[in-house]
């Protein structure tokens, strides 16, 4: 078995003190003393040597800068292969159509309904600012509307309904994935 290299902290240190004198970051006295232990020990000299090749590979190579349309192709190699749909292609209008028709009547409907709750035949009350209105809408009587057959029709309307488009959702979502397969 080979022993790894595993530099020592004095190993760090010199490599530190080797790079401030290449760069030239050390002061006069650093560097005359790093220069005179890169002449008098070998193990200075070899580390300044790679130190000093490494730089220059640095230096004389030239970095590839990307061109200037490089964001502009990217985004357009995106655009190319991830095309989202158009909202018309995955929304049926039909639907969207018969849902809002469908709270259309039930608005109509719940209207024309409490207008035939009026009772038409009060007369005005006597402080009333203008007699010849005989609509009275002090109190009216809820509990006819919510306990009533009309609101359980209502309401089995709506399950019936709700059944309907959890199964248009559902078959959907096995053609897709039939579509896949």
């Amino acid at each position: 078995m080979e022993k790894e290299f595993q530099p020592s902290p004095g190993d760090e240190e010199m490599e530190i003190r080797l790079w401030e004198y290449i760069d030239g970051l050390a002061g006069t006295e650093e560097q005359t003393v790093i220069g005179q232990l890169i002449v008098s020990q070998r193990l200075w000299k070899e580390k300044f040597e790679e130190l000093k090749s490494l730089q220059e590979m640095v230096l004389s190579s030239e970095l590839d800068e990307p061109s200037m349309r490089f964001t502009k192709n990217v985004m357009e190699e995106i655009g190319r292969l991830q095309i989202n749909p158009a909202a018309s292609s995955y929304i049926n209008k039909r639907i969207v159509w018969g849902i809002a028709g469908f709270f259309i009547a039930s608005i109509i409907a719940f209207v024309v309904y409490s207008v035939g709750l009026i009772d038409w035949s009060v007369g005005a009350p006597e402080n009333a600012p203008n007699p010849r209105y005989s609509i009275s809408f002090d109190q009216p009587d809820y509990s006819s509307i919510f306990t009533s057959s009309f609101a359980y029709a209502l309401l089995m309307v709506n399950v019936i309904l709700g059944l309907f488009l959890l199964d248009r959702f559902l078959s959907n979502k096995r053609r897709k994935f039939r579509e896949e397969i």
